[in-house]
């Protein structure tokens, strides 16, 4: 792909914007996304509390995570159309005030209805985050740069899951679970006016200025999925990285309380050894988005098979982890252990489909892997853990959801056969970037 940036004298590949303005457009992109991910996964420390105060199955339990992924899911596809087609930055400002005030509304339910509503407009707020936030990074980055400032993106959602749990945990434990809510939710809403400091990139046109001028909503939409559809490496790698994500959000949800019903962990502080799991996974989705950008120097497509081998490894450690007969530091070890791979192909899988979406269709190609990430991944892993829970424990629970991983591990390997067919596609795209927000806002196409 061919980058045209404000500054003539960058050569392609370089960064859209200063470096300067591209490094902070990642920290704010960052910060928002573990804010994300604070508000999300606070809630899973307070499930003992929750459970003993209302009276829930682990399947009620679960439905309070998993609701935030099917309502994401639902609406991140029309959330990135229109931030494709308008600003991706008004459009991330808008999500967090509404995630945050969500979040503090929690703290004021009285029964699970309200609660579950409540989690549900959370997951109204954080529609088309992840994929609006990926896509405008990894266009101001260089792509020689994209698995690893991808891999930090999404690494700051395992911080934000980690600071949720622990902090929980920690507020349930000396004021009550119901003020955790309030506690998380307030910086956000600070965070997200100063993401208007941001700079975006022009919309781009989807088809060459010979084509009409004015297409119908209908013709612009049909060219969208039709192009989307036609890309298979984003077809399957969708599917096999949201295997890979039932088991992670398996773990993510379920670990604290597996924690306290089998080695009588205190709440507080499952929640805080969860938190180092998590962290491990922090540090895994970073490390391997390097290693990605580092195999991909001599061909592009071996990030694939890297995130397969990654799948098997997640698997195998957290089969042998809740299965076998370890227990006590051993076993927290392994699971430890698993954590660095469990999140591991988060950031490469959303670089693969950002090397072979248009440029003009990237929130929406990325809303695309969002939706089944969280369709068909995190909403299932902490629902299902709870379903196995209530009929065979939760113990045999935690040692069956691993095995989406190995279907992951299968899937990425058939995605890799259609990589360069669709890099191709999309490698004379050209791009600019568009005026700083607070300016007159252009939604006009480039050539």
């Amino acid at each position: 792909m061919n980058v045209m940036p404000d500054r003539p004298e960058a050569g392609n590949d370089d960064y859209l914007i200063s470096k300067g303005q591209a490094w902070f457009a990642l920290a704010m992109t960052f910060g928002l996304m573990m804010f994300d991910y604070i508000d999300r996964q606070v809630i899973v420390s307070l499930f003992p509390h929750i459970k003993a105060e209302w009276n829930l199955s682990d399947k009620e339990l679960g439905s309070l995570v998993s609701i935030i992924s099917i309502v994401v899911a639902v609406g991140s596809i029309p959330v990135a159309l229109l931030a494709d087609r308008v600003s991706r930055v008004k459009s991330i400002v808008v999500m967090a005030v509404v995630w945050s005030l969500a979040t503090i509304s929690c703290m004021f339910t009285a029964n699970f209805s309200q609660l579950f509503l409540a989690r549900a407009v959370v997951g109204a707020g954080e529609t088309g985050y992840g994929p609006v936030g990926a896509a405008l990074i990894s266009t101001l980055f260089p792509k020689r740069l994209r698995s690893a400032v991808l891999g930090a993106f999404f690494a700051a959602g395992s911080l934000g899951a980690v600071l949720g749990v622990v902090l929980g945990g920690v507020i349930a434990a000396h004021w009550g679970w119901k003020a955790a809510f309030g506690a998380v939710g307030v910086p956000g809403l600070v965070l997200a006016l100063l993401y208007l400091l941001v700079r975006d990139y022009k919309t781009v046109a989807l088809a060459p200025k010979s084509s009409q001028a004015t297409p119908s909503l209908t013709g612009a939409l049909q060219h969208i999925f039709g192009t989307l559809a036609r890309t298979r490496t984003l077809f399957w790698g969708c599917i096999a990285a949201a295997m890979q994500l039932v088991t992670m959000s398996a773990i993510w949800a379920w670990l604290p309380s597996y924690m306290n019903r089998f080695q009588g962990t205190a709440p507080a502080l499952a929640g805080q050894l969860t938190a180092v799991v998590i962290l491990a996974s922090a540090v895994g989705v970073f490390i391997w988005g390097v290693v990605a950008d580092r195999l991909a120097r001599r061909r592009a497509r071996n990030k694939l098979p890297l995130m397969s081998v990654l799948c098997v490894a997640t698997a195998v450690i957290f089969m042998v982890a809740f299965g076998g007969s370890y227990t006590g530091d051993a076993q927290f070890k392994l699971i430890v252990l698993g954590g660095f791979f469990m999140n591991s192909i988060s950031g490469v899988i959303t670089g693969v489909a950002m090397d072979v979406i248009h440029p003009g269709m990237r929130s929406t190609g990325a809303a695309v892997l969002a939706v089944t990430l969280n369709l068909l991944g995190l909403a299932v892993g902490p629902f299902l853990t709870g379903v196995l829970s209530d009929q065979w424990g939760l113990q045999k629970a935690m040692s069956i959801m691993p095995l989406f991983s190995m279907l992951g591990a299968v899937l990425f390997m058939i995605a890799m056969r259609s990589y360069d067919a669709d890099v191709a596609r999309i490698a004379d795209v050209k791009l600019d970037v568009a005026p700083a927000v607070t300016g007159p806002l252009s939604t006009g196409a480039v050539a």
